[in-house]
């Protein structure tokens, strides 16, 4: 049974407890823990600590139905925390120590407060074994399940999200934009700070607010897609976020005249780099409290002002004819262990993070893992996406590197969603569409350790995930290529090639573009694995028969399995790839020309489209690949043409992109597109948003649908 439940383990020698020593199990979890080998003798031959969530699980099954957190009855609150491994833990309140009980059932500990605790900040002052550092430790710690923060996290607050005076007005009488049905979303993927942060016409640049601001170009924009056929918009992270100082006046910005230097120069990358660390901006891949909104991206970060303005935000989307998506991150963490913003790991250490053989944290996500298939972290996504959904009227949620995630946790928020309902509820949660990347690596590949949340694991739930098969195909080759000119269908391969010796001689790259067209072929349908047709060969093919790097191209059972998307914030906007791979010559008409050509594939999909707003502008990043952290200047829209797509704002930050310096400096100084092209390729991306959610034969329900 241990084996099976622990596939990863199944090769070590599997042992158990003498029944005898039963009872000394919940006292010993709470030191240090050691197995040990010994010969007869008694001399110790080995020794090892033990990772302990297994056996958590086990003693405190009950934990999974506590309500943690600030939880209010009748005006009064209870704080509570699952601390089970702690040898105290007491409530810091406003500086004060007040006594919790633990529950020896649970390892639940809490404690009831009069209603004059409500506003009040709080941290729990937990004394517990830290198997990281092998000594006792003391932490004073905010709440994993808070609702509200003081500004840069540094405390929790008690507060009641249904309190009256945190909704705006018209709140409990919100109008939702008509549901759409997942297999017809279409979605703008968009960052709160790039929205508006340049936006003359913005009155709260920068901030949640911002989507208030009717008359802005940016809003005038949104309602101009959402007429065309635009359902949602998917905003990126943001939840609490670790790596932006909150107060304005802590927040750097570059020191230098960015706008003085030459469009190929390095000096802006420079100077952007400088102040990266402690600027405003960030993508926001760094949780550090899962259920508050993030401070900085409202006009006062202490308190509930963020509450209430991230409600007007997605009031104010709903009202523009726009349901939200929130990208959530609960995959890792900012930290783990005893670093500062390091929460789950300070209060039960070694339960919440994924560890390897040796004890250390896997940290194959580019942080610290998190181990959603621990009960309790499990139960966090539920309760966490929950109160987002209740509370915030969030109409969707994408998983960041949900394929980390067993496919049981993500089923069940699924099943959590769904037992939402608008008189119980507020919220109608079967509405709620779900989507995610079910990328496939890591310590968990492969269903190593669970059955994963994959793109082919998933199939058939109706919980979508990006399909990169036809991105790759319509951009050409992938997106880690050394060489970024390799073509694709919508990048003039073959038919218009460029002088990278990258793409082969004549033959080989015809014999790549009719490959790349059975991979849109399959994109289009919607990527069915069953899906019947003649592929380029003359040969009667399926979707799933059509290789794409030695795995299947079709792996979704119905239509709204598999999200198509040609661009999202990771690696390069596509007029930057195509700027790569075009050749250098390209008329500024036809560079826009085979954007829209690149936008069609997938807004003409059957199922969900994505598209990274601003790339019906043309949106450029100046040929960064990864602008997580290169801040405004790389990354903001700019909704007015006049002002350009943002390409030619200098060499790229260096840290992602040196190894392209030679490649991009010749392309910064001559390729240029003005309002012409870029007014027409986004009016021409409206017509395909028109046709795709007027015709019917783009909304096919079923694979036999599809076929026919």
């Amino acid at each position: 049974a241990q084996k099976a439940r622990f596939p990863h383990l199944r090769d070590y020698a599997a042992w158990s407890v003498d029944p005898r020593d039963r009872d000394r199990v919940r006292e010993a979890l709470r030191g240090q823990l050691v197995a040990s080998q010994r010969a007869a003798n008694g001399a110790v031959l080995a020794a090892t600590g033990v990772q302990t969530a297994g056996v958590l699980d086990d003693l405190y099954p009950g934990a999974t139905k506590a309500q943690l957190g600030p939880v209010f009855h009748d005006g009064r609150p209870t704080l509570a925390v699952w601390a089970p491994t702690a040898q105290s833990v007491s409530l810091d309140l406003d500086g004060k120590s007040v006594r919790m009980h633990r529950d020896a059932g649970t390892g639940v500990w809490s404690v009831t407060g009069p209603a004059s605790w409500k506003g009040k900040s709080y941290r729990y002052v937990v004394k517990v074994w830290a198997p990281g550092v092998r000594r006792l430790v003391t932490n004073k710690v905010t709440d994993p399940y808070s609702v509200a923060l003081t500004a840069d996290s540094g405390r929790s607050l008690v507060v009641d999200l249904e309190d009256r005076s945190l909704a705006p007005a018209g709140w409990s009488v919100l109008r939702k934009p008509k549901a759409v049905a997942l297999r017809d979303a279409q979605i703008q993927e968009l960052h709160i700070r790039d929205f508006s942060v340049e936006d003359r016409t913005a009155r709260h640049p920068g901030t949640y607010l911002a989507f208030t601001d009717k008359d802005s170009d940016g809003s005038r924009h949104l309602r101009a897609l959402a007429r065309s056929g635009t359902s949602y918009v998917h905003l990126l992270p943001a939840f609490d976020i670790a790596t932006i100082p909150e107060k304005r006046a802590d927040q750097a910005g570059p020191d230098c005249d960015l706008a003085s230097y030459p469009a190929d120069s390095d000096k802006q990358q420079e100077c952007v780099a400088k102040s990266a660390a402690r600027d405003a901006y960030n993508w926001g891949y760094d949780p550090y409290h899962y259920t508050v909104p993030e401070g900085s991206y409202a006009t006062d970060p202490d308190g509930t002002a963020r509450t209430v303005q991230f409600r007007k935000m997605v009031q104010a989307l709903n009202e523009d004819g726009l349901r939200v998506v929130m990208d959530v991150v609960y995959n890792h963490t900012a930290a783990s262990g005893q670093a500062d913003t390091s929460v789950l790991d300070r209060i039960v250490p070694g339960y919440y993070q994924r560890l390897l053989a040796d004890g250390s944290v896997a940290n194959s996500t580019c942080c610290a893992n998190t181990a959603p298939e621990n009960a309790m972290m499990g139960k966090l996504v539920v309760d966490s996406i929950v109160t987002w959904a209740k509370e915030y009227k969030v109409d969707g949620f994408r998983f960041d590197l949900m394929g980390h995630h067993p496919k049981a946790n993500i089923l069940a928020v699924r099943k959590a969603l769904d037992a939402l309902t608008p008189e119980k509820d507020g919220v109608d949660g079967k509405k709620i569409i779900l989507y995610g990347e079910g990328w496939n690596f890591g310590e968990v590949a492969d269903d190593a350790r669970f059955v994963q949340a994959t793109q082919k694991n998933m199939a058939g739930t109706h919980i979508a995930t990006f399909s990169d098969r036809a991105r790759d195909a319509v951009r050409g080759g992938g997106p880690f290529d050394s060489d970024p000119g390799v073509q694709g269908f919508a990048s003039g391969l073959y038919t218009d090639p460029n002088a990278s010796a990258a793409n082969g001689t004549k033959e080989e790259q015809k014999a790549r573009l009719l490959h790349y067209q059975d991979l849109i072929k399959v994109g289009l349908s919607g990527n069915l694995a069953g899906y019947r047709f003649t592929d380029t060969d003359g040969k009667e093919v399926t979707g799933a028969e059509v290789d794409y790097n030695g795995a299947p191209a079709g792996y979704a059972a119905a239509p709204g399995d598999a999200l198509a998307y040609v661009d999202a914030h990771d690696n390069e906007s596509l007029f930057d790839a195509l700027t790569y791979k075009l050749p250098k010559d390209t008329a500024a008409s036809d560079r826009a020309r085979m954007q829209v050509l690149a936008m069609a594939t997938a807004a003409l999909s059957q199922g969900p489209a994505l598209s990274q707003a601003g790339t019906d502008l043309l949106r450029s990043k100046s040929l960064d690949r990864n602008s997580f952290d290169s801040g405004d200047w790389f990354n903001a829209i700019h909704w007015n043409c006049a002002d350009g797509n943002g390409f030619g704002r200098g060499l790229p930050p260096a840290a992602d992109n040196a190894s392209k310096w030679d490649y991009a400096k010749p392309l910064l100084s001559t390729v240029k597109v003005g309002c012409p092209q870029i007014t027409g390729a986004s009016a021409a991306y409206q017509d395909l948003l028109k046709i795709r959610t007027t015709e019917k034969a783009f909304s096919l329900a079923t694979t036999g649908q599809v076929q026919e």
